[in-house]
């Protein structure tokens, strides 16, 4: 087995931070609008039995919110000690929307949390139901922000590159903020965490149902989850159609891998449930799946608006389809190599005030700059992302939502027609359901950013440009050390949740 390099250890170290965090990130996003619900109806009806169940929830989200933040300052911290290059690459884009998020959103956020936990008693109910309010828009709006930078490495737009820097400038900070993709991996990341948060209000009420205890808070509580779910997983499945639909058309590498179609058709069909041949290779001429239920012309539908269109395989985009204008990717690292060598003689002809000479290799790097990062690559089957991971966990993701809005119906129905009791089946259910949703919003990560590798910004800078030069040992240890801290407070979290939850509302 070969040694792991740097860039390795750089990209696990990232990966391992990036998905601690998103544990405890989904569930502050849908828990803040459930506490606002919550005490609005409190504000509403004056029934202190609301503020008593408001107050619960909101020492829940107290603990999630503490740890979720340190783990958010450790992963912009890396983006310098780690992906240094990249920082260097993209920092005038990228940093934008975080600088934004710092100075806007989690200012709101920080602010009005301290009024929200602190001010019981202290404040009017109106100022401390604005001050909820605002907690609850505050952590929505710093996941826009922080999606917005990373819908921009997803797909790079309003910047320009200046070639005496050797850097990528913002053009047009709408253009960034406003991009197409960033707004549906917004709208769809914040969903999953809507029905999280009302997956865990559901579990932990169903929990005091099943010990007979806190009977009438519990089932408050479990009818505001069942509803904040269902009308959630709706608004789940439309982002979901949206974001894969983004893909297509941007990240199609991604969307081939999500459906593992290696040979483009056209009226493609969609399979909601299949088994990998783990011997197909690139090129082949072995079956892609073992087995697979396909719904007719369905992807042709989702990617493209268009039940008779053409949606290209992994070998199309490899090895181009001249009939559909895919151009090969071997003609794309040509051209990066273009790019990248015309980069290399501008700076050497500015060195030596060579005006003309700098025009026009200029002119050469602007024209091929759409494919400046594959100039970076050698082999095109370099381009291909881990097909399974990406295939299992995208199916894993859809099955899991799927579960989730079903079981938000029955509970529902259940809760209105006020014999949920009865049945206990249902409620455990619910209870064993609260991990499963964070194990979806994983699945979802892992599509995401997985799906675009090997890019760090798609077709203009890989993973293995972008890492810190470091040595391999300093990341080794440093990735172990968060291994172990972030494992801590995870331990720490969980165990605070359950004495907390254990007293009861």
């Amino acid at each position: 087995m070969a040694e792991l390099s740097s860039v390795d250890w750089s990209r696990a170290q990232f990966a391992l931070t990036a998905l601690y965090h998103f544990i405890f990130v989904p569930l502050t996003l849908g828990l803040s609008f459930i506490l606002a619900i919550m005490e609005t109806i409190y504000v509403k009806t004056n029934d202190e039995k609301w503020k008593k169940i408001t107050q619960f929830w909101m020492a829940l989200f107290a603990i999630n919110f503490a740890i979720g933040v340190a783990t958010g300052i450790i992963m912009e911290f890396e983006f310098g000690t780690n992906w240094a290059n990249y920082s260097w690459f993209v920092g005038d884009i990228f940093g934008a929307p975080l600088a934004v998020e710092g100075i806007m959103a989690f200012f709101l956020e920080a602010t009005f949390f301290a009024v929200m936990f602190f001010g019981w008693n202290k404040v009017s109910k109106g100022f401390h139901l604005l001050s909820t309010w605002c907690v609850a828009i505050g952590s929505n709006l710093s996941a826009f922000w922080i999606l917005v930078a990373n819908g921009w490495m997803q797909y790079p737009v309003g910047m320009a590159f200046n070639p005496d820097t050797a850097r990528n400038e913002m053009q047009n900070f709408f253009e960034v903020a406003l991009s197409p993709v960033a707004i549906a991996k917004f709208l769809h990341t914040i969903g999953s965490g809507f029905v999280i948060a009302a997956l865990f209000v559901m579990g932990i009420s169903a929990w005091f149902l099943l010990k007979k205890r806190f009977i009438s808070e519990a089932k408050k509580s479990l009818v505001v989850g069942a509803s904040f779910g269902f009308i959630c997983s709706i608004f789940l499945f439309f982002s979901g159609d949206e974001s894969a639909y983004r893909v297509t058309q941007t990240q199609p590498m991604k969307l081939a891998a999500m459906e593992g179609i290696y040979k483009g058709e056209h009226r493609a069909g969609l399979v909601p449930f299949g088994i990998l041949n783990p011997n197909k290779t690139l090129g082949d001429n072995e079956n892609v799946f073992l087995f697979d239920l396909e719904i007719p012309y369905a992807l042709s539908i989702l990617g493209n608006r268009d039940p008779n269109s053409f949606v290209p395989g992994i070998e199309d985009l490899i090895y181009g389809n001249t009939e559909k204008g895919v151009v090969p990717m071997q003609e794309r690292i040509d051209k990066g190599k273009l790019a990248l060598n015309a980069l290399k003689n501008y700076q050497l002809a500015k060195e030596n005030n060579d005006t003309r000479t700098m025009s026009e290799h200029r002119g050469i790097l602007e024209s091929n700059f759409k494919d400046f990062g594959y100039g970076y690559f050698n082999d095109v089957k370099e381009l291909v992302p881990p097909v399974a991971l990406i295939f299992y966990s995208f199916h894993l993701m859809v099955a899991l939502g799927s579960l989730f809005f079903v079981l938000f119906i029955v509970v529902l129905y259940l809760s209105m027609a006020n014999n949920i009791e009865k049945f206990r089946k249902i409620l455990w259910v619910c209870v064993f359901f609260v991990p499963l949703g964070f194990v979806a919003a994983e699945a979802g990560w892992i599509v995401a950013e997985v799906g675009r590798q090997p890019w760090a910004i798609q077709d203009l800078m890989p993973v293995g440009i972008a890492a810190t030069n470091l040595g391999a040992v300093n990341v080794q240890i440093s990735f172990w050390l968060f291994a172990v801290l972030f494992t801590a407070l995870l331990v720490a979290e969980l165990k605070i949740m359950l004495t907390y939850t254990k007293k009861g509302f």
